[in-house]
């Protein structure tokens, strides 16, 4: 008499086991877009299963209002935050992604036996979860879903629903980068201006028109800053809160003679790197833009200043787990020191741009109105084409986050030249 063969125990999926550890790692304070870059590097699992892996994180935080409170009703006392993770990645295959439920809660109660949590408590959970009835379809607190409904009337539930889906890749591109990416067979469709949606065909790092100096990602929002300083060409910039100089890097594409200021000096090196790939250069300082900076001032300044990031949502969802009504406060007033900072440095006669990736009335418009109100010599003025929807907000524009376009506060303030 042989003995039967003994079935292998089924594997989890490699895929499911990153986005688990990953979201474990988001909801403990971690960023989403490093830390799942960090883990797929490590894994180096097949385009497929990175998809997959990315796909889960990232779909999981969009709905995580709606489905934290969902699996929170089902479960008693404190619960691990790996086993959290796993609870959420296995509800968003449940109630979004549209996995079978069957298939999704198999799934991860095989992962769960990996050490993830308790395979009972996995199981009875996903069984039995889901969404409340009078739950919000667009995944946001109340509070901030008001902030979209005054920033947007009538459009925000098509901005609140664009903010559930996966992100676009948007790159800057001239001419040349449009013909390498074609070439190579990637999708390049109808731009904003010079920023194109793109379908690679191979990672970014690997394509001929980035690793040539060609192509730069920036959403169109964001790059909708530079251009409201309209033309640039050959021209001393400041470019204040420059953070990993990207929009330091677009300036100088357009000629403009560019100063990048900000308080963190590691930033200032990948700068460095990213616009020698491109090509151009620019002047680096480290300061503190809370106190007087010891620059002559230009006839143009930039200053997208540090904020909440609640027009950023589709790209770092992780972010409406974190942002509550007092940080919005809180923010408002260091760019309120911010914006007088810059106004010191703009020379009569010259432009200074003020731009929030934020939807926040308080972040935005009032931070705007506020400065009038206290600086006479300044006054607002009309936007050149910045090539993306926009409404009116108080003395400037917000950009509309539809179609993967992200919600940018901008305003353009001319300071009047001495004796006018």
């Amino acid at each position: 008499m042989t003995d039967a063969p003994t079935r292998a125990p089924r594997r989890a999926n490699p895929a499911r086991a990153v986005a688990v550890r990953v979201l474990a790692r988001v909801l403990g304070g971690a960023f989403a877009a490093p830390t799942l870059d960090e883990a797929l590097a490590h894994a180096r699992l097949p385009a497929r299963d990175a998809g997959l892996a990315t796909h889960i994180v990232y779909g999981a935080l969009r709905h995580a209002p709606t489905l934290l409170p969902a699996l929170d009703a089902l479960l008693k006392g404190s619960t691990p935050i790996k086993a959290r993770a796993l609870l959420l990645a296995g509800a968003f295959e449940k109630l979004v992604l549209g996995t079978a439920p069957h298939a999704a809660v198999s799934e991860y109660v095989t992962l769960a036996r990996d050490g993830f949590a308790s395979p009972g408590l996995v199981n009875a959970v996903l069984r039995r979860v889901d969404v409340a009835p009078d739950a919000s379809p667009y995944a946001l607190p109340s509070w901030l879903e008001q902030e979209f409904r005054t920033a947007f009337g009538e459009v925000a539930p098509d901005a609140m629903l664009d903010q559930l889906q996966p992100s676009p890749l948007w790159l800057y591109l001239d001419d040349a980068g449009v013909r390498a990416l074609d070439e190579e067979g990637s999708a390049v469709e109808g731009g904003r201006g010079d920023v194109y949606r793109v379908a690679l065909d191979r990672p970014l790092r690997e394509t001929r028109a980035y690793r040539t100096g060609h192509a730069q990602p920036i959403n169109p929002a964001s790059h909708a800053c530079v251009l409201a300083l309209g033309d640039v060409d050959g021209l001393p910039v400041l470019d204040l809160a420059g953070g990993a100089g990207v929009k330091a890097a677009m300036l100088a594409r357009r000629g403009a003679r560019v100063t990048s200021v900000d308080k963190i000096a590691g930033k200032h090196r990948a700068a460095r790197e990213n616009l020698a790939r491109l090509g151009v250069q620019a002047q680096f300082v480290t300061a503190d833009l809370t106190r007087p900076l010891n620059a002559p001032p230009a006839p143009l300044v930039l200053l997208d200043a540090p904020c909440t990031g609640s027009g950023t949502l589709r790209a770092h969802p992780e972010i409406k787990l974190r942002l509550t009504e007092p940080a919005v406060g809180e923010m408002a007033a260091l760019q309120r020191t911010l914006l007088t900072r810059a106004a010191d440095l703009v020379q009569p006669g010259g432009t200074l741009v003020y731009s929030v990736c934020s939807l926040a009335d308080a972040e935005g418009p009032q931070v705007a109105a506020a400065f009038l109100a206290e600086h006479p010599d300044f006054q607002a003025e009309a936007l050149p084409d910045l090539h993306v929807p926009v409404v009116q907000a108080g003395p400037g524009v917000r950009t509309v986050p539809v179609e993967g376009v992200d919600g940018f506060f901008i305003v353009r303030l001319h300071r009047r030249a001495q004796g006018a």
